[in-house]
């Protein structure tokens, strides 16, 4: 059986590793290909172990050093379930870190996550949310979340939803505040200015 290859040698960059990556999604389990390149990619190994960690074969048919040919096979139909992060530990460790800790990071995905770490007292400013729901889930330490009407106290355990465009502001408690949020994926995100309701 003569296997297929993949000789990317002559493209432009920025259009190889999609190539490659509808390559692969294009395979069906067990099926496999042979990627051509005249260097080694070591950055398309490390977004293949992001993407596709444990579905994958990786193997190195002839490694350079002009030409190198990596058959790569398709072990799972799709990309595993598995464990990302630990958010008690993540949210618990470097307490100097502030903002965004932990993001989700496959490209190929419908959801956005990230951790979040305000220090003791931070805050996060008045604004109007996207135009998409979010869920909050507090992870570690106490706060309190300020919306158009009334405040929510914060604990670890609370998970909190934010309809889309509502009205927030963050405050942390003593202890600071780490939250993961949860929501659909966006290309942006901008917040939009408001001030809280002092009636």
């Amino acid at each position: 059986m003569i296997e297929e290859e993949l000789d990317v040698r002559q493209m432009r960059k920025p259009d190889k590793h999609p190539a490659i990556f509808d390559a692969y999604a294009d395979l069906v389990v067990g099926q496999s290909f042979v990627l051509v390149n005249d260097h080694e990619p070591k950055h398309l190994r490390d977004e293949f172990g992001v993407e596709q960690p444990g579905s994958h074969q990786w193997e190195y048919v002839q490694p350079g050093p002009d030409v190198w040919r990596i058959r790569i096979t398709k072990l799972a139909s799709t990309s595993l379930p598995r464990v990302l992060v630990n958010t008690v530990s993540a949210a618990a460790s470097d307490h100097d870190a502030a903002g965004a800790v932990w993001k989700l990071q496959p490209a190929a995905r419908d959801l956005d996550s990230n951790l979040v770490r305000l220090p003791p007292d931070g805050v996060i400013d008045a604004h109007a949310g996207p135009d998409l729901d979010v869920l909050v889930h507090v992870v570690h330490g106490t706060g309190r979340l300020d919306t158009e009407l009334g405040v929510v106290d914060l604990e670890p355990g609370a998970v909190v939803w934010l309809p889309r465009r509502s009205h927030r502001s963050f405050a942390a408690g003593p202890d600071g505040l780490s939250y993961l949020t949860v929501h659909r994926r966006r290309e942006a995100f901008v917040l939009d200015a408001w001030r809280p309701h002092t009636g």
